[in-house]
């Protein structure tokens, strides 16, 4: 039986990491189907830490809030993909694609793989309580103006993809971002039939 497929949506703060852990963990004690996690941001990450050429345009990159070339974006997934052990894994795919140009590496993916059952999950949280979360986190490029550009670059270049594969016929599923870890949870697993 093949596995499903699942791409997490939200802004920054919307609570996409904790929600895709416990999908995880969900779907490994049902079934005990491998799980494989795709989030480019990982693979970034290990680029700016890499004392590489390659790093340091990376890194400049983040810093300035910006979106990586396709070609690296398209790396960076398909390096999570590799290793998928079968049809029968589950994959859960976060935080990609992030902008129109980026659809068809996604697509052309899921094509390959035989992935025909795919279900987008966009945790919706408002500006006010994005801004809240951020805050607290009290992270270095959490600033006034970090912030508003992430907030551009998700109105502009995200939803505008979300909204694209949605009219490609992925079925959406708008979840309430603003209730306890413990509710979004509940209502991801109704959304998903879990």
């Amino acid at each position: 039986m093949n596995g499903n497929t699942y791409v997490f949506f939200g802004i920054v703060g919307a609570g996409k990491g904790t929600q895709v852990e416990l999908l995880k963990k969900l779907l490994e004690s049902a079934d005990g189907r491998e799980v494989v996690y795709v989030y480019p941001g990982n693979e970034f990450r290990k680029l700016t830490g890499s004392g590489t050429y390659t790093g340091g345009l990376v890194k400049e990159a983040l810093d300035a809030g910006k979106l990586q070339p396709l070609f690296l974006t398209a790396w960076t997934f398909s390096q999570s993909l590799i290793n998928i052990k079968g049809p029968e894994s589950h994959l859960i795919i976060d935080a990609f694609p992030r902008n129109l140009e980026q659809i068809p590496v996604i697509e052309s993916a899921l094509d390959f793989y035989g992935r025909t059952n795919v279900e987008m999950i966009y945790i919706e949280i408002s500006k006010d309580e994005a801004k809240k979360r951020m805050k607290l986190r009290g992270r270095s490029d959490d600033t006034d103006e970090g912030i508003e550009r992430r907030f551009w670059e998700y109105e502009h270049n995200v939803l505008p993809a979300l909204k694209e594969l949605e009219k490609k016929g992925y079925a959406l599923h708008t979840i309430n971002g603003e209730q306890t870890v413990e509710a979004v949870h509940e209502d991801i697993k109704k959304a998903l039939g879990l």
